[in-house]
């Protein structure tokens, strides 16, 4: 009876997480039906989940037609491997000095970074235009590129990882010669592999989502990312669904396939960020 009762309540668990997955799968399901539809057929009543001829000529149109879709992929990969690395050397480096050595104010000055995640990015925008227009680089790829080398949340999730490096390594290593930078390369980033692999998963995905700094940053079409250039698919006579689905569709395979990449990681890294405070 309790086997049976604990199969039970595993298998409506199981059902019921199914059911969830499969509402949340059905934007993307829409998304990939319409990029192979023709124009007419988007909206058709009963909805056609799989058109009686493909249009693969919509994913031809976006990167060989009219619209410049490979240059915005372009900029997008730039954009978002550039800020990707600076965010995890520099998170990392910082995560080390708070994790491993001694000042005055520490956490204090830890405490004023975890607070700027309760800012929201929007509260921002004025003053950063004003700084980014005074430095020169409003209208270029250094104005996503620089604010998105720093973020708190990867700080936050190397120092806590790093805090659960026991500090005999450390002190063994120094007793051999080594310095700090050292240190740091050969013990505690190869020691915390899950935990990089999880803000790069994360920077990433947020780089290459991101569209209001790029809305508000850039004006020149030739420096447009792609979710600044989805809106190209929107004119005065209407939108085109497919063509922008098909776009939104090639613009979602680099996230599935560094979360692919990295996913046997990913869990790891952030449940191990949480075992010391």
């Amino acid at each position: 009876m309790t086997w049976l009762k604990n199969n039970g309540l595993k298998l409506f668990v199981t059902i019921l997480l199914a059911a969830v997955a499969a509402t949340m799968l059905l934007p993307f399901l829409w998304m990939l039906s319409t990029s192979l539809k023709k124009q007419i057929d988007v909206f058709h009543d009963p909805m056609i989940w799989i058109p009686a001829k493909i249009q693969w000529n919509n994913y031809k149109e976006i990167w060989f037609g009219s619209h410049p879709f490979g240059l915005y992929y372009f900029n997008s990969i730039k954009v978002t491997v550039l800020s990707v690395i600076g965010a995890v050397l520099i998170s990392s480096a910082t995560a080390y000095g708070f994790a491993r050595f001694e000042f005055k104010g520490k956490n204090f000055v830890f405490l004023i970074f975890l607070a700027t995640m309760m800012v929201p990015d929007q509260v921002t925008l004025i003053p950063r235009f004003i700084l980014f227009n005074y430095l020169g680089i409003y209208n270029s790829h250094w104005a996503l590129i620089l604010p998105g080398i720093f973020t708190a949340i990867g700080i936050f999730l190397l120092r806590q990882t790093y805090l659960t490096i026991p500090g005999d390594f450390s002190e063994a290593a120094k007793m051999e010669g080594a310095n700090h930078f050292q240190i740091w390369t050969r013990i505690f980033i190869p020691l915390s592999k899950p935990a990089l692999v999880s803000l790069v998963i994360l920077s990433f995905t947020w780089n290459w989502n991101e569209f209001v700094n790029p809305l508000v940053f850039i004006t020149s079409k030739k420096l447009f990312t792609v979710p600044l250039g989805l809106t190209n698919f929107v004119d005065d006579s209407g939108t085109n669904y497919p063509q922008m689905m098909a776009a939104a569709v090639s613009s979602i395979l680099p996230v599935i396939a560094v979360f692919l990449f990295g996913q046997r990681w990913f869990i790891q890294g952030v449940a191990s960020s949480g075992v010391k405070g």
